[in-house]
């Protein structure tokens, strides 16, 4: 962990473009009501094969205009270097200099996957067309990513994105704080210095969580599922161990030296906040 002490903590809070007008109003009241926690910037998640631009676009001027850091989402599958060259020369023109660069996923229904197929390719195209304009975020994965065929061919890719001109990263979410200790660890090892930022999520609804984790490779700890699991409808308990388990997840990893947190706040306020309250003696 000692690459990652070196860092400047930073604290961040990701959301997902709504789908509606009525949406983006309450997500405006979201991330007015965690800018009061002062975190370095805002990101805001990019549909599959950019079907969400213009919602993620909106969000993110919204957030610079009111005078905060905001980071785009960009992936690369399901779009052609022209359409991301356009992409990269519109953000530009809108003063945006921070990015988060992704693969993504390929939509339902669309049989190409592009010209670029990973996100270090993403990430090299951006510097080749946009120089060192760009704060590049990427993603890893302390618990590897699902498609991975091994451990080691995903620290693999990872360095490639590192090599390729990421600035810092940001992790899939876990709940197992020595999978983020043991990644931090492998990146020393391969001389790997970035920032690497652990990603929270906090927990509110179990079963959708659950769903959520199936589906990207994240790990719930059996112990924590079947506890879970255990309270069935009864939201406000899943809520408490929930809150009590995120935030000594949190805790446990500033006090070794993560360099911040960045919360997957799923466009609600509540949760974050609470998790931020709880832990706001390990954050200063």
């Amino acid at each position: 962990m000692e690459s990652q002490k070196k860092h400047s903590r930073q604290f961040s809070f990701e959301f997902f473009p709504p789908k509606t007008d009525e949406g983006q109003e309450k997500l405006r009241s979201t991330w007015h009501a965690l800018a009061a926690l002062k975190p370095r910037f805002f990101s805001c998640t990019y549909g599959a094969g950019g079907s969400t631009r213009e919602r993620t676009l909106q969000t993110v001027m919204d957030i610079l205009d009111a005078g905060f850091d905001a980071a785009p989402h960009l992936s690369c599958i399901g779009s052609s270097r022209a359409e991301l060259a356009a992409t990269l020369e519109l953000y530009r023109a809108r003063g945006i200099r921070h990015l988060v660069a992704l693969r993504g996923d390929l939509p339902s229904g669309m049989a190409s996957a592009g010209e670029l197929r990973y996100a270090s390719e993403l990430v090299q195209f951006i510097r080749q067309t946009s120089g060192d304009h760009f704060h590049i975020e990427v993603a890893a994965y302390p618990e590897f990513h699902p498609q991975a065929r091994s451990a080691e061919d995903d620290l693999q890719a990872f360095r490639r994105k590192v090599e390729a001109g990421a600035n810092s990263a940001i992790t899939q979410y876990f709940y197992n704080a020595d999978a983020y200790f043991r990644f931090i660890d492998a990146c020393e090892a391969m001389q790997i210095s970035i920032p690497v930022v652990p990603g929270i999520m906090p927990i509110g609804n179990f079963s959708q969580l659950a769903r959520f984790s199936d589906a990207c490779g994240a790990e719930i700890p059996r112990w924590l599922r079947l506890k879970m699991q255990s309270y069935g409808d009864d939201s406000a308990s899943i809520r408490a161990l929930g809150l009590d388990v995120v935030s000594r997840l949190c805790e446990r990893l500033l006090a070794a030296g993560a360099p911040g947190l960045h919360f997957y706040t799923m466009n609600q306020s509540a949760a974050t906040m609470a998790i931020w309250k709880n832990i706001e003696k390990s954050i200063t």
